[in-house]
């Protein structure tokens, strides 16, 4: 049986590229819901009904567990899938509380999509870890568009990046959380804009952990070749021209996961 990896459009890609090389010996679906992509600007009830649609698609699929690689359909959507299925379904979250732990005295700046920004589902995990107020949030939705359209360095980007940074002072800060799986592309400009103090901390390593602690509980660990089977909304995806695509999102996840 497959793990699935489930997001509005690529950025989930990086949850799965960390995913191969924990798990080298299990086999992948990934579904991009590239038809509504981006989730970050649209309503609750909009992400709801996307992420229903893929689920009913995904577990017909006939698979062992779906991780939502996607920020912004976690805090939407996540909670009820856990009601509707049975089987694994791990979340992402915004890495607030990792990057707290590691420095509880810098500020920490997370940067996601709008709806995972003023999500109740921040509130609640800030109120609960952040107790001296030391975090604070930005929305980069057009981070979203750019990483869709595979510009990951361009000058619009810096530009966009720079003006966006520009009201925080960055040598107060030990972290910048990456709280939206698109994000993690545009390390390399993002290494540029901000001091040496600060670090890049995501929420993948801690999905893909928990992944392994839920499958390794049922007995569902499986010794297989590796393969990776990719769906846009629904459609396999079989176009060299797509494939080869997807395989440039791979080797930009190649470059950045060296840089922190």
């Amino acid at each position: 049986m497959k793990i699935a990896f489930f997001d509005s459009g690529i950025g989930g890609l990086s949850v799965l590229h960390y995913a191969m090389q924990v798990l080298p010996q299990e086999q992948f679906l990934f579904y991009a819901d590239e038809d509504h992509v981006p989730y970050g600007v649209k309503t609750r009830e909009q992400v709801l009904s996307y992420v229903d649609e893929a689920f009913d698609f995904m577990i017909g699929q006939d698979v062992k567990a779906v991780v939502v690689a996607c920020n912004t359909a976690t805090s939407v959507a996540a909670a009820e899938m856990r009601r509707r299925y049975d089987l694994p379904i791990i979340g992402m979250e915004p890495a607030a509380k990792k990057a707290l732990d590691i420095d509880g005295e810098h500020r920490v700046l997370v940067v996601a999509t709008p709806i995972t920004v003023a999500g109740n589902k921040m509130k609640v995990l800030l109120d609960h870890f952040d107790k001296d107020h030391l975090v604070d949030k930005l929305p980069l939705p057009q981070l979203v568009t750019f990483a869709e359209r595979q510009e990951f360095d361009s000058p619009a980007v810096e530009t966009y990046l720079r003006d966006q940074l520009a009201p925080y002072d960055l040598s107060k800060y030990s972290a910048l959380v990456l709280g939206c799986t698109h994000f993690n592309y545009f390390k390399g400009v993002l290494r540029r804009l901000m001091p040496e103090t600060m670090h890049f901390v995501d929420g993948n390593e801690g999905t893909v952990r928990e992944l392994t602690r839920q499958l390794r509980e049922r007995g569902k660990l499986e010794n297989l070749p590796q393969t990776v089977t990719c769906y846009y909304s629904g459609r396999r995806v079989t176009d060299p021209q797509e494939i080869a695509r997807l395989d440039r999102y791979m080797k930009q996840l190649d470059i950045v996961e060296k840089i922190r």
